[in-house]
């Protein structure tokens, strides 16, 4: 009869241990996938030709590197002015004297301004609705497999 209980008590305990260690996987899962609808998440970006409109007064200025959100000001010669970066993926301009990537930023989705609605990412320049789309399913530029649907931003969601 002890024995009965001790096993009975072990495999509680284990079955606990397992549904705990796979509810925390699943959390950690979701919660690498809403990272990934973070697009623009980079610290800098990467200038694809170095700014020597600007002239060479500051080394900030002659870098091949900005920072994320740098301040920037429309009515002089400002760093992010229609500056394509990152091998062309990413164009800097100056929203709200910040530089944004307009090909990514949900909030300046290829203009200033232009907000994407709940649910949608901006892709490329396009507000995008990444739950069902099979060139973005569920983050920009995921494509799903010839034939497999993009449902609940999720290739093949069963």
């Amino acid at each position: 009869m002890a024995k009965n209980r001790i096993i009975l008590k072990l495999t509680t305990i284990i079955f606990l241990f397992i549904s705990l260690a796979l509810c925390s996987s699943q959390f950690v899962s979701s919660t690498d996938s809403d990272n990934d609808m973070n697009e623009d998440e980079e610290e800098d970006y990467v200038l694809d030709n170095p700014l020597t409109h600007l002239g060479t007064r500051s080394r900030f200025l002659a870098s091949v590197i900005i920072k994320k959100g740098a301040r920037c000001d429309l009515n002089t010669k400002n760093i992010c002015n229609g500056v394509p970066a990152k091998k062309g993926t990413q164009l800097l301009f100056c929203c709200k004297n910040h530089c944004r990537n307009v090909l990514s930023d949900k909030n300046n989705c290829m203009t200033c301004g232009k907000k994407c609605k709940e649910g949608e990412r901006c892709c490329n320049g396009v507000c995008t609705n990444v739950s069902s789309n099979v060139h973005h399913c569920g983050k920009c530029n995921k494509k799903c497999s010839h034939g497999v649907l993009c449902e609940n931003r999720i290739c093949g969601y069963a």
